[in-house]
């Protein structure tokens, strides 16, 4: 049944754009992605920027094994799903520590000052602190939330006061790409949800025109 559904999506693929002469399955963010560029590596430009710190105050190098191990033991003291805390660090920071967002979150879970205040925590980037502290924030949102893991993310993202506001996950282009991508690794569910959205042609400032189902990826970067 799959690779019946993704044979259709070829044939429109091919059948609505005359101009897309070929395209190509790449899995960017754990997600399958169809696309007329083929030949050249495509990364997506992340919404954060990464800086090291040189301070005497900084941890010392630890493992991704490490902080797995950390995450695992802090997820199952406060009764959340480690899986989950996994691909909201993926998303947030790629497991660096020393990860700092232009809006100023801070480390492995890109705690927000204001955020790691309420949570207790003195250095947002020890790794304990700050996975400790996100897990509990987490976990409140998700009870806040009343189980809604998917509403519980976007007001770890864009903040519970608008979301509790809205009722719903806000029309935020940064924060429904944030939930949609987090809650396709969680489920795994990523296959279904692409064969489900339209092709369609994106033009970048250069002039590149691109044939994607992932009309959100206006930013791509070609190398």
């Amino acid at each position: 049944m799959f690779i019946l559904l993704q044979i259709v999506v070829f044939l429109i693929f091919v059948t609505c754009n005359a101009f897309a002469d070929r395209i190509c399955v790449k899995i960017i963010d754990g997600e399958r992605v169809y696309t007329n560029i083929c030949e050249n590596k495509i990364s997506l430009k992340k919404s954060y920027k990464i800086k090291k710190f040189s301070s005497s105050n900084t941890v010392s190098a630890i493992s991704r094994q490490e902080l797995e191990k950390i995450v695992e033991e802090r997820s199952r003291f406060y009764g959340v799903d480690p899986r989950l805390i996994k691909e909201m660090i993926r998303e947030e920071s790629g497991w660096n520590l020393y990860a700092v967002s232009p809006k100023g979150a801070m480390g492995v879970m890109q705690l927000m000052p204001g955020t790691a205040i309420l949570m207790g925590v003195k250095d947002p980037f020890d790794p304990v602190q700050n996975i400790d502290g996100g897990i509990r924030y987490m976990k409140y949102l998700i009870e806040k939330f009343n189980g809604n893991f998917q509403l519980a993310l976007a007001a770890y993202n864009a903040g519970p006061g608008l979301v509790e506001t809205l009722g719903r996950i806000p029309n935020i282009a940064e924060t429904k790409n944030y939930v949609r991508r987090i809650s396709l690794r969680y489920s795994g569910s990523s296959s279904r949800y692409n064969i489900k959205r339209p092709i369609k042609a994106v033009v970048l400032s250069d002039g590149t025109v691109i044939y994607t189902n992932r009309e959100d990826l206006y930013i791509w970067t070609t190398q």
